[in-house]
């Protein structure tokens, strides 16, 4: 699978760690910063990730920061993201089998390592349920105001 990895400063370790790991499980990872733990606005990162997803340079996205909510809030900006925040496997999982998620957002001062990658293996396994969810998930795209 095609994969985008971002993060700001806060998360440079950890998407360091993440993407040579999914390099080792044969996914073509591209790394599209931060390149060093130098202080950087995640909502740079955050735009990036949601252009390569959105115009299919990636299958998936990952997006990292101290918490993960800001670079998801920057990578939702996107109207064809669906950027899910996860902590643990379920809501990886979730976010897949329910909203179609193409993108999970984690914080690096918030989940270590090894929970990260079970997140991560989560969300890239867990398909789509399709049925009673396509309509709720055409209506993130476009909502009815």
């Amino acid at each position: 699978m095609r994969i985008a990895i971002a993060s700001d400063h806060a998360a440079f370790a950890l998407k360091a760690e993440l993407a040579a790991w999914l390099t080792e499980e044969g996914h073509e990872v591209a790394d599209l910063g931060a390149y060093s733990d130098a202080r950087v606005d995640y909502p740079d990162f955050g735009y990036k990730l949601a252009t390569a997803v959105a115009d299919g340079s990636a299958e998936r996205g990952i997006a990292l920061c101290g918490s993960g909510i800001g670079i998801s809030i920057a990578v939702n900006r996107n109207p064809a993201l669906r950027c899910a925040l996860v902590s643990e496997p379920l809501s990886a999982s979730l976010a897949r089998e329910h909203n179609d998620a193409n993108a999970i957002a984690m914080g690096s001062r918030l989940l270590g390592v090894d929970m990260a990658k079970a997140c991560v293996a989560a969300f890239l396994t867990t398909p789509f349920a399709g049925g009673r969810h396509e309509g709720r998930v055409e209506k993130l795209s476009n909502p009815v105001i």
